[in-house]
């Protein structure tokens, strides 16, 4: 039997706006994923914190507020920090093409943006975490 993908969903800083990411995880629910959502205002220490204590293969971010460009990397620096760096870290929101391309540099796995398939979503990580593991045997 495979093991179900276990993914945390967050929602960092002040934006509260979380319809977004609701529709996310009952999309990875419905497909079968573990889903934990941490709910709104999330500070990346509590971020990663969770991310450890729930022993997940991916995290999620949802940022409408603007400020991708703090926050992804203050998450990043925290899970390379508390050793945590082996999660996939992915996200979406409303973030330009230059700023994704950016944070994908900078070791974000994917940024997903308004009007993107849940569908393209689930592929993702599923394949992502697939190949993760597939390589962490390897080594």
């Amino acid at each position: 039997m495979t093991k179900k993908i276990r993914v945390l969903l967050a929602k960092p800083g002040l934006d509260g706006h979380d319809r977004g990411i609701k529709v996310i995880a009952s999309a990875f629910r419905d497909a079968g994923m573990e889903v934990i959502y941490t709910g709104l205002r999330q500070t990346p220490p509590m971020i990663v914190e969770a991310a450890i204590q729930e022993d997940v293969d991916a995290v999620g971010i949802s940022i409408l507020s603007g400020a991708h460009m703090t926050l992804f990397p203050a998450i990043l620096d925290e899970m390379k920090k508390r050793g945590a760096d082996d999660i996939l870290l992915f996200g979406g929101g409303i973030i330009p093409d230059e700023d994704k391309d950016e944070l994908e540099k900078m070791g974000v796995a994917k940024i997903f943006t308004p009007g993107a398939p849940t569908e393209d979503a689930i592929e993702f990580l599923r394949k992502a975490v697939t190949e993760r593991k597939r390589d962490e045997k390897l080594m």
